[in-house]
């Protein structure tokens, strides 16, 4: 079983490359640097995606001439992994509070279809004795 990995310690520009690889599926170096905005060399793409992968974030197969990069772990488990963070940072490991913040956030828009779909799962939660 693969150990977990955390994206807490990346750098910016490490983060946006590794979302340009959520978002692509899969992706060179040159597809991940025409994927950035403000890019930087060639060269340095090449060493963040292998510092990246280094730190067991990223898997790389031979494409030809090119490495061509894929995450490690699935979108939705670093998602997990990445709002359990900022759970544990930001909200005192408050789950409550962090819902709470973001239905006082005054851009939140929820549609009726959100609100029932946060209901059942409250619901189920309280069953299940979350």
């Amino acid at each position: 079983m693969p150990k977990k990995h955390q994206v807490s310690g990346l750098g910016a520009r490490e983060r946006q490359i590794l979302d340009v690889i959520y978002r692509l599926g899969e992706a060179s170096v040159g597809e991940v640097l025409a994927a950035l905005s403000d890019p930087p060399s060639y060269s340095s793409v090449r060493t963040m995606l292998r510092a990246l992968e280094s730190k067991g974030l990223l898997l790389h197969r031979q494409a030809g001439t090119k490495y061509v990069y894929r995450a490690q772990t699935p979108r939705a488990s670093a998602a997990r992994s990445a709002l359990s963070h900022l759970v544990r940072t930001f909200f005192e490991d408050s789950p409550a509070a962090a819902v709470a913040a973001i239905l006082d956030d005054s851009s939140t828009r929820l549609s009726e279809q959100d609100l029932q779909r946060l209901e059942k799962m409250i619901e189920q939660a309280r069953r299940e004795g979350k």
